[in-house]
């Protein structure tokens, strides 16, 4: 589910269609407004589907309990997989007969210094799905560091994609760490680091990739000492494909989305954007997630109780902080195109479950992680270069000053 990259099944032609409604159509509650809600709000207790390890769990050992399970309905499908390394592999595992309880198969074994990804949606009595995402790393040598990467190995993403490590430990010696990581592309271009904080450092050229680009990541840090005594253990080169260059722009004040595909304008869609106190961000931001179906829970943003939706559908992930560009089922059709009233996220007219035929389902399935979404004329700030994908906001002069390098 973290590359839900279904293909569409609309023409272009019904998408254009939607250009002309935009006055007539209306907004969302983005990741929730609660004087929108009524019967479609879900209660705020416990999670539904609960998993173990807990979500960001670090050091998970080789024996440690892996288990999803709900106390209600049926889990109807699970994923546990390898993620951010050369040969992301999945977790055999399977549900049981009651559909209570997924576990891993027999002896099969997690492995040592890697991240997993647990995707979980379930199903009640009466048909209404919840969904869960969390994720895991396993441990790690002790003395020893590793780098997390985006995007995963042999991807095919969008021309905004930025090439990001998550070091497991501190890193002190950043000009060995990032001259032991060379990320080259064919055709070349100028490819640079940018260090954010002491465990995170991203790749990128000075403008978006050319579609069609070849990259490749070659990975030395096997033995390269990155702190006093802690060296890193991995040797490996993966690598990704510029499929083609997506921006959609979308406007807080107009209220509108323009998608145009390689500079071409594929359709206008009417959104809604944060409202007058949770506006949203200003700038460019990367998709770096792609869920059917997703929880939104204002606990997790700081946000209190004030939503929580557990099948929100269509869900595009722009930032870690938590905005998304998702689809919507709960709000009026007269606020889209005409009101901003989410808490931050930018949303699209969508049903119950996902259409494939409403705005929010047809720009899902043009979507690909790495593709760009820039929002201007809100009221708020310019998204944080390391909140999410979002270093295009730095221009070429600060972004390389970021290089341990220079």
């Amino acid at each position: 589910m973290r590359h839900v990259l279904k293909r569409a099944g609309t023409g272009v032609a019904a998408a254009l269609a939607w250009a002309g409604l935009i006055a007539g159509l209306a907004g969302l509650a983005g990741c929730g407004s609660e004087e929108e809600f009524t019967d479609a709000k879900p209660g705020r207790g416990a999670d539904t589907i609960q998993v173990l390890p807990g979500d960001g769990a670090r050091g998970v050992g080789q024996t440690d309990r892996i288990r999803v399970s709900v106390s209600d309905g049926r889990l109807e499908r699970v994923t546990v997989a390898q993620i951010e390394d050369a040969t992301p592999t999945g977790l055999p595992g399977r549900i049981s007969r009651d559909g209570s309880t997924w576990r891993p198969d027999g002896q099969v074994r997690i492995a040592p210094a890697a991240k997993y990804r647990v995707d979980a949606v379930a199903v009640d009595a009466r048909g209404r799905r919840s969904a869960r995402h969390t994720t895991f790393t396993t441990a790690v040598p002790t003395a020893r560091f590793v780098g997390y990467f985006t995007p995963e190995n042999r991807a095919t993403v969008g021309a905004g994609m930025i090439v990001s490590f998550d070091f497991n430990r501190k890193i002190r010696d950043r000009a060995a760490v990032e001259r032991a990581i060379t990320v080259t592309s064919d055709p070349p271009v100028e490819v640079v680091g940018h260090w954010f904080g002491d465990e995170r450092l991203d790749f990128r050229p000075r403008e978006y990739w050319e579609p069609g680009t070849k990259v490749t990541v070659d990975l030395a840090l096997r033995d390269v000492q990155a702190a006093p005594g802690v060296f890193g253990i991995q040797r490996k080169t993966v690598g990704f494909t510029v499929g083609r260059s997506q921006v959609s722009r979308v406007d807080a004040a107009r209220h509108t989305m323009e998608v145009r595909r390689d500079g071409e304008l594929l359709s206008t869609l009417p959104v809604t954007t944060g409202g007058p106190e949770t506006p949203t961000y200003n700038g460019k931001m990367v998709v770096s997630e792609l869920y059917d179906v997703t929880r939104m829970n204002g606990m997790t943003v700081g946000f209190g109780g004030e939503y929580d939706i557990k099948d929100v559908p269509h869900a595009v992930r722009l930032t870690t902080s938590g905005t998304f560009l998702h689809g919507n089922y709960w709000a009026p059709a007269r606020t889209f195109g005409s009101e901003n009233v989410s808490h931050g996220c930018v949303g699209l007219r969508d049903i119950r479950g996902g259409g494939a035929d409403t705005p929010a389902g047809w720009f899902f399935e043009r979507t690909l992680i790495g593709d760009v979404v820039e929002v201007v004329n809100s009221r708020d700030d310019t998204v944080a270069p390391d909140n999410g994908l979002s270093g295009w906001n730095l221009n070429w002069p600060d972004w390389k000053a970021g290089s341990a390098l220079t």
